[in-house]
């Protein structure tokens, strides 16, 4: 997985540049503070870039679209309500609907109604599907490893709670 890594990081670096090279802006007087954020911006978009590649790659090894992927990795450890799944995928409920009903036929996941509250519908993962989802969160480890592999253990913590602080949405 280290060269699907160091490909994906490449690719990603070399597009960068690119379109860099490709459209010079004009000098502007812009504040180094600003071009500091455009500066992680960048870096923001091309982390993001590199892992939505390998996740896509992950999911296609195993027949599933990024957002069954992301289902699986939600329901991994829990059981969700239909609404509260959508609303956290960012999918409409007719959507979700319909991303449900594939998983369900494949034998990834299952309804029931919720335990709270009967008018509910709960989505969780069988026993095949909490299996794919262990070796898709294996494989996603596997796979980011190399990138967060550069940081010393310092380095890791801090950058972990970063983005734990720039996520939080409380």
């Amino acid at each position: 997985m280290v060269r699907n890594t160091n490909y994906y990081w490449f690719v990603m670096r070399t597009m960068s540049r690119w379109n860099v090279n490709m459209v010079k802006p004009k000098p502007s007087k812009r504040s180094a503070a600003h071009s500091s954020n455009e500066e992680l911006v960048d870096g923001l978009v091309q982390a993001a870039f590199v892992t939505m590649a390998m996740l896509n790659k992950i999911g296609a090894d195993h027949d599933l679209s990024l957002s069954q992927l992301r289902m699986c990795g939600i329901l991994r450890d829990r059981r969700a309500r239909m609404a509260a799944l959508a609303d956290y995928l960012g999918l409409e409920k007719s959507t979700m609907t319909g991303l449900v009903d594939r998983a369900e036929r494949r034998g990834l996941v299952a309804r029931a109604p919720s335990v709270e509250d009967g008018r509910a519908v709960d989505v969780f993962l069988t026993r095949e599907g909490a299996e794919r989802a262990e070796q898709l969160h294996a494989q996603v480890q596997q796979s980011l490893t190399p990138l967060i592999g550069r940081l010393d253990a310092s380095e890791r913590r801090l950058l972990q709670g970063l983005l734990r602080r720039m996520l939080d949405s409380d």
